[in-house]
């Protein structure tokens, strides 16, 4: 049996190095876009201040995507080192869109990086200006293809168990390209990045205005900013509520957790506004709910019904003994391939052999468990209610902070402008690091609110581990988290570095010109050649 300490260790491993990396990823979304609106404008008008934006903004986004793929890349190898298993198990399907992503996203996006910051002076305007849509374009289908992967170990479709191979096949590609939760989880993660991009350019653009610095440039910064923040706040929410939705069909517990809903309630739900949630007794104190707005959201009706947790637990023991069924089945199958009886038995029950693994964690020999063992298995389908219940509200609540912040900033910037507001200037500075929490509040409860799944109901977190020894995974989780810790720092200085330095000493990459050379005198006749 796998060592749970090894488990939790290399499930903090992965989640600090996410984590991590998750905080130049949405900037990165975020600014590629930003800077494709200023350079386009800079092109229909010719006017230089665009230009100048184009190139400040543009050096900044240099700095966070270096340190994005510097993150990104060790988090795959963890497949391999940290879940051999699940790489295994699911490899097949799991690592398609990755390699999709690193073939057709990521060298996009990484190829024209580097046009845009040297062809300034080999390009003509609307060719750089294509350069810079699609290195926009890159690290939003680089978006896409890992929310593709992340979308289907939520709602695993497409896909079946093959008893001769011992693991997950595709059967259908189209269904795992269209999954709804990894399209929902696709628009909705990138609007949070544009946000933050908009909140960063915000912030420094304020900075500079407060200080009476680059004055022109801040103002137009600050008003791109608000237009395209405001857009994508509302976007936030609204897309965050097809995320919501698309959660009900598919991933019931993780709502039922987020909502700390132990019970069934008659239709439509109450939502849960503020509660403190007690796991052990299985209810929530100092409750305060808003009548029928759970039910509206999550259901879109007045009549759908939200099951509660404890009625989940109960539905998880029946597939926990139908996963039984499925597991004596498959080892059947794996002793005679030809037992036609066991194949037919295991077509009707694999769907819930994940919910027999779920046993393992008690013991090896699952069909013979005990009716206690199943139980314990069936409680293990519950994630911990009260971060999620409190992680979700904040990222809510921020939310609506940021439609509220921008859709003041718009009307700053269509009526009296931004330098009479000071506390307004104030206040977007300090807002700065906001995006940032709601996003990792967001990850938080996508990824922690799954568990105990590695894959939804297909692949416990324990049992898709390697067998590494202690000693191993703590050298690499300290490794790891130095220097990650080290590549922040340096991204946080060189990003202050620049704004500090500002954008009038910012100039186009100049192509290197090579030294005239002498010219070459032939040798006088008679010299040393002779």
């Amino acid at each position: 049996m796998i060592d749970p300490t090894i488990v939790e260790l290399s499930r903090l491993q992965f989640a600090l190095t996410a984590m991590y990396h998750f905080l130049f990823v949405p900037l990165t979304l975020g600014l590629s876009l930003l800077l494709a609106i200023m350079e386009s404008v800079y092109v229909m008008t010719g006017r230089d201040v665009w230009r100048r934006m184009t190139l400040f903004w543009g050096t900044l986004f240099g700095i966070n995507f270096a340190m994005g793929v510097a993150t990104g890349i060790v988090m795959e190898f963890q497949f391999g080192m940290n879940w051999a298993y699940y790489s295994h198990y699911v490899g097949d399907i799991f690592g398609a869109p990755l390699a999709i992503e690193g073939l057709m996203a990521f060298f996009l996006e990484a190829t024209f990086i580097g046009l845009f910051f040297f062809g300034w002076n080999r390009l003509t305007r609307v060719q750089h200006l294509v350069v810079t849509w699609l290195v926009a374009l890159g690290a939003n289908f680089s978006a896409l293809w890992i929310l593709i992967a992340n979308g289907w170990m939520q709602n695993p479709v497409g896909a079946v168990f093959n008893p001769d191979t011992m693991r997950m096949e595709i059967t259908d590609i189209g269904a795992v390209l269209f999954n709804p939760v990894a399209q929902a989880k696709f628009v909705h993660t990138v609007s949070a990045g544009y946000v933050t991009g908009a909140m960063f350019v915000a912030s420094i653009s304020a900075w500079y205005l407060l200080r009476g610095r680059h004055l022109e440039l801040a103002r137009r910064s600050l008003a791109v900013a608000a237009s395209f923040g405001l857009a994508s706040a509302l976007s936030v929410v609204v897309l965050g509520d097809e995320s919501g939705y698309s959660t009900t069909q598919h991933q019931q517990m993780k709502l039922a957790a987020i909502e700390a809903m132990w019970h069934t309630e008659p239709a439509p739900a109450d939502f849960t506004a503020f509660g403190l949630p007690d796991q052990h007794n299985q209810e929530n104190r100092f409750e305060v709910k808003i009548p029928w707005l759970m039910g509206l959201i999550a259901t879109r009706s007045l009549s759908g019904e939200i099951p509660g947790i404890l009625d989940l637990v109960e539905q998880a023991e029946r597939r926990i003994r139908s996963g039984q069924v499925a597991y004596a089945a498959l080892q059947r199958i794996r002793a005679d391939p030809q037992d036609a009886q066991a194949r037919a038995l295991f077509e009707r029950h694999w769907a819930d052999l994940g919910h027999g693994l779920l046993l393992k964690r008690y013991r090896l020999d699952i069909g013979n468990a005990t009716e206690e063992e199943i139980a314990r298995a069936a409680l293990d389908t519950v994630p911990r209610v009260a971060p999620l219940f409190w992680t979700f509200r904040v990222m809510a609540a921020l939310g609506f902070y940021f439609i509220a912040f921008f859709a003041f900033a718009f009307w700053l910037a269509s009526t009296s402008g931004f330098e009479d507001r000071r506390w307004f200037l104030k206040l977007a500075v300090w807002s700065l690091p906001l995006p940032w929490i709601a996003i990792e509040c967001g990850w938080f409860v996508a990824e922690y609110g799954r568990q105990p799944w590695a894959v939804e109901g297909v692949l416990p977190t324990f049992y898709a581990a390697s067998h590494l020894a202690l000693r191993d995974i703590l050298i690499t989780l300290t490794g790891f988290v130095a220097l990650y810790t080290v590549l922040a720092v340096i991204d946080v200085r060189l990003i202050l570095a620049a704004v500090r330095k500002g954008p009038k000493d910012f100039k186009p990459f100049q192509p290197r010109r090579e030294r005239p050379q002498a010219p070459i005198v032939p040798a006088e006749s008679g010299g040393d050649a002779g």
